[in-house]
């Protein structure tokens, strides 16, 4: 079994229940209310998850072999998002001319704005139940826009806060065996999910950066996936310019996901990933790379954010001691150039 490297970074804090806060709402309008929100606890929160979730798939492939057995919360998570798939499966499309955006997506998004009170009592049961209002917001927001009918890197930000909040008030424990069901059982679901409703409901990418992106709906996946390769040599980093690829971890997933909804060449529609392919000589590098890219990308773009429900569990303390807030570069200098290695000009 791989080594458990988790040891190098700080647990997650608790937060008991019940919640004497308001819960999450919009808090940021302009870009200082981006730089005030890296500087909350709950953003900190945010950082040390995702650096706890990709530690602890450090040399795992997918499928696990011989896995631990799965806690009932993960499986109790995992029925939520059959649940929400079935319901596509429930919606068909309609029959409308519109390249992007199909508007059974609303009657989709109407459906879980009406029951997902249910969904979650279903979820968090007695003892937890408190914690659902809190929690409410970033459900409804994980999916897409159901006004513009559209799904990005913000949307896929409010799952995995979604998750982070059911850790800290310890709905899921805070232990390697969890979190990496979190990333190779919950995760994965939940990108699959995603892929199907973007595929039947033709949802439209949020904020697309076109061919100068990463990718036009996804990140974290490419995070996940090349933490899980974070400590192989056998596969190069180049070998993703080499389809067909085994589906083994969340980079080469997202990557075929890539070839199936776009065509011509690498190079041209996918450029961000192929000058990873060809110039980043190794996976920790590649790892290193994207946790920069999202935080500056992402979690530091205004449009991105926005839309991003802060607050209650997500804490709004903008009092946060620095010297231990989990910056996703904290090898760098404070004013280190915040692109990824391969996105600075040469």
């Amino acid at each position: 079994m791989p080594p458990n490297s988790q040891t190098r970074l700080l647990p997650l804090r608790q937060i008991e229940l019940p919640i004497l806060q308001v819960p999450p709402e919009l808090k940021i309008r302009t870009d200082q209310d981006v730089e005030d929100w890296k500087s909350t606890k709950g953003y900190a929160d945010y950082l040390l998850f995702l650096r706890r979730l990709s530690e602890a798939v450090v040399d795992y492939t997918l499928p696990l072999v011989n896995p631990p057995k799965q806690s009932q919360e993960i499986d109790r998570i995992l029925a939520l998002l059959d649940t929400l798939s079935d319901w596509v499966d429930e919606i068909p499309p309609l029959q409308t001319p519109q390249r992007f955006g199909n508007l059974a997506f609303r009657t989709w998004g109407a459906r879980l704005e009406e029951r997902s009170d249910e969904l979650l009592s279903k979820l968090l049961g007695e003892k937890f139940a408190s914690a659902s209002p809190y929690l409410e917001p970033y459900l409804l927001t994980s999916f897409g826009s159901f006004l513009r009918m559209d799904y990005g890197t913000g949307h896929e930000s409010s799952f995995a806060i979604f998750l982070l909040c059911l850790t800290l008030i310890r709905f899921v424990k805070p232990e390697p065996d969890e979190e990496r069901h979190l990333v190779l059982g919950v995760f994965v679901r939940y990108l699959q999910l995603c892929w199907k409703l973007q595929d039947v409901y033709k949802l439209e990418p949020a904020g697309s950066h076109g061919v100068w992106g990463l990718d036009d709906y996804t990140f974290l996946g490419y995070i996940f996936g090349s933490g899980q390769l974070r400590g192989q040599t056998d596969i190069t980093v180049a070998s993703v310019l080499n389809p067909p690829l085994p589906q083994s971890n969340l980079y080469f997933m997202s990557i075929t996901r890539i070839h199936q909804v776009k065509h011509g060449p690498f190079y041209e529609h996918s450029s961000q990933l192929h000058s990873i392919a060809v110039g980043v000589p190794n996976w920790g590098k590649v790892h290193n790379g994207l946790f920069k890219m999202y935080e500056a990308e992402v979690l530091g773009k205004r449009v991105v954010v926005q839309h991003l429900p802060l607050g209650g569990l997500m804490e709004w303390d903008t009092h946060v001691d620095q010297r231990h807030a989990p910056s996703m570069s904290r090898d760098a200098a404070a004013t280190a150039d915040t692109r990824a290695p391969w996105a600075r000009p040469r």
